[in-house]
């Protein structure tokens, strides 16, 4: 492992011995970290607060941009749906991770690879039940939304 993982391990050993899940995450640039994270719902009571979200959050609040185009994230383990799609939003190209979904699902971590199953059912198959309301009076957000970017 590289010294960039390393520490991504590193910070997930540290954060179970404080009495948190197994996940550390580092966010690096230019061969340098930015950020670190570690998964800390036992902390926040917050369910986004997961290890690759805070590296993340911490970055662009950092650098002062959405743009993270041009970093690496290193993660102990495979990033969940919440986490993978925060690293498109932010435009990050390149993930490693050492442990699967897979895996954590074998130590009571499953529910990643729920929620990954969930994603891939047509909306009307999944167990959370979504209804649109559309908008019946004013402008849409969107709308506003295109107006105001010409």
């Amino acid at each position: 492992m590289d010294i960039f993982m390393n520490r991504a391990v590193e910070l997930a050993r540290e954060n179970v011995k404080d009495g948190g899940q197994p996940f550390g995450a580092v966010l690096v640039r230019d061969g340098k970290i930015i950020t670190e994270g570690v998964n800390e719902l036992h902390l926040h009571y917050d369910s986004s607060g997961h290890a690759e979200l805070l590296a993340i959050r911490r970055a662009q609040e950092q650098l002062k941009t959405l743009d993270l185009k041009d970093c690496t994230i290193y993660a102990s383990g495979e990033p969940c749906p919440m986490c993978l799609t925060a690293i498109y939003f932010s435009g990050i190209q390149k993930v490693y991770y050492c442990e699967t979904v897979e895996e954590a699902k074998t130590v009571g971590l499953g529910t990643s690879s729920f929620i990954y199953k969930e994603l891939a059912l047509p909306k009307q198959q999944r167990s959370v039940k979504m209804e649109q309301m559309p908008i019946e009076e004013g402008e849409t957000p969107l709308t506003l939304w295109s107006r105001s970017i010409k």
